[in-house]
């Protein structure tokens, strides 16, 4: 199954079907920023924020990285922000450094695609993901999950954000 989205004015198109409330979150690799690989398990008994952008490379993406890394700042050590795109690990390091976040574990897709493929975040046309947004409770249930259908749109920060609180002890 495809969905068609936006991507400013193109039409692009993204396969699988969303994740919903309640469902188990599945559990996916990815690289991290020193090139390693990073499984989700890994943060297994935390409350995950999961945000993810097309490229850091862009104002929008920025933007929610920003946010929820300020967000971030208010919430408890059982809270893991976990940001992540297609991007290359070096050009999110570079980010993490400009910025000086130090509260937001950035990792990429780039190389296996899990990601994309277990959460359905994988434009087809232009093989980046997605911007969408999910948060996970203890026990690995989708307590939120939010698929922006224009990627040049913001997602509902108070809302995840709200959803990330009402989790916490």
């Amino acid at each position: 199954m495809s969905r068609k989205i936006k991507f400013g004015s193109v039409d692009v198109s993204v396969d699988g079907e969303k994740l919903k409330v309640g469902d188990k979150a599945p559990d996916f690799l990815a690289i991290d920023k020193d090139l390693n690989e990073y499984s989700s398990k890994e943060d297994d008994g935390k409350i995950k924020l999961i945000s993810v952008i097309p490229s850091i490379d862009t104002s929008v993406c920025e933007i929610q990285t920003t946010m929820f890394s300020k967000a971030k700042e208010g919430l408890s050590d059982e809270v893991s922000l976990i940001t992540i795109s297609n991007d290359l690990p070096f050009a999110q390091a570079r980010f993490l450094e400009e910025k000086e976040m130090t509260n937001n574990k950035f990792v990429s897709d780039y190389i296996h695609h899990d990601f994309s493929k277990k959460y359905s975040t994988l434009i087809n046309e232009l093989k980046l993901l997605n911007r969408s947004v999910f948060v996970i409770d203890k026990d690995n249930k989708i307590a939120y999950a939010e698929y922006l259908e224009q990627n040049t749109d913001l997602p509902d920060y108070e809302k995840a954000i709200e959803v990330v609180k009402s989790l916490e002890n």
